[in-house]
């Protein structure tokens, strides 16, 4: 999942900007996780459970079927409160901690099965949700210079934020890569060389991981693991849904490809904010 060393890696100043100017319209990312909030609510409600092996809550926890009708209204009431410029900054301080807490239900199997590479695919697809729930944290809430929780904002949240992103990418790219046969069956049928595809996104996405962690073209690297991820949505799991509309597999899969995308595209647009602005203030 890369070197401990790549976690400190210095996020170059030519990134840096001052968090008010990134506390603009978070648009087009901010309206593409509402929606796969909403999405993923309204499963929740429908079927009165998690979304399956995205979201894992384990079988033995007390009143599941309440908690996951609970959360299913919380993504509703988060989805919404994401479409409104009033209640954007609210919602994104409670989404947050509601995607560290999803996240950490994939920790349990890294401790248990750490040498199979589908589990860390797994925390890292949640991860690289994470990322984007921070860094719209970080752009939307602002907290108090004597808050306990400071360091999650600002200018370190972001910093904190892209180098999660980034790692989060290396084990989602490898897995195309390990399970090279299985990816290339999910590769729509009319392209060419399925397996070409699959060794192609996999490489990619690490790709675009280091890009990130490492600063070389940042901003690229992330728009480029965005569209990726936008492309396996509307490409495997948009036609699943119109061949089989009743499945609820295909349309969970669906709206957490959907969600993790748009996390992408809202680190992508932050980076490249970072640095036209970096450009304008050597220009000044």
């Amino acid at each position: 999942m890369g070197s401990p060393q790549a976690a400190t890696v210095p996020l170059s100043v030519e990134h840096s900007m001052p968090i008010q100017q990134a506390r603009v319209s978070q648009q087009p990312g901010q309206t593409l996780m509402a929606v796969g909030l909403l999405g993923l609510g309204v499963l929740a409600l429908r079927y009165g459970d998690f979304a399956m092996v995205w979201q894992p809550a384990p079988e033995w926890l007390p009143a599941r079927h309440a908690v996951a009708y609970a959360s299913g209204i919380l993504m509703l009431v988060l989805g919404i409160g994401l479409l409104f410029k009033t209640t954007a900054s609210l919602a994104a301080r409670v989404l947050f901690p509601y995607l560290i807490l999803w996240a950490c239900l994939k920790l349990p199997a890294i401790f248990v099965a750490p040498q199979i590479e589908g589990v860390w695919l797994g925390l890292g697809e949640l991860t690289l949700l994470l990322g984007g729930g921070w860094m719209l944290f970080c752009c939307l809430v602002e907290v108090s210079p004597t808050s306990k929780v400071r360091f999650l904002a600002g200018e370190s949240g972001m910093r904190a934020a892209r180098i999660l992103f980034g790692l989060s990418a290396i084990p989602v790219g490898l897995s195309h890569l390990v399970y090279s046969k299985a990816t290339a069956d999910f590769v729509p049928a009319w392209l060419p060389f399925r397996l070409g595809w699959a060794y192609l996104t996999g490489v990619g996405q690490m790709a675009a991981g280091l890009g990130v962690l490492f600063s070389v073209l940042p901003w690229l690297a992330a728009a480029a693991e965005a569209g990726m991820i936008t492309c396996f949505t509307l490409l495997v799991w948009l036609p699943a849904i119109l061949r089989a509309p009743k499945e609820r597999l295909n349309w969970t899969a669906f709206f957490v490809s959907w969600i993790i995308g748009s996390a992408a595209w809202i680190v992508a647009q932050n980076i490249t904010r970072q640095k036209r602005n970096a450009a304008r203030e050597r220009t000044a």
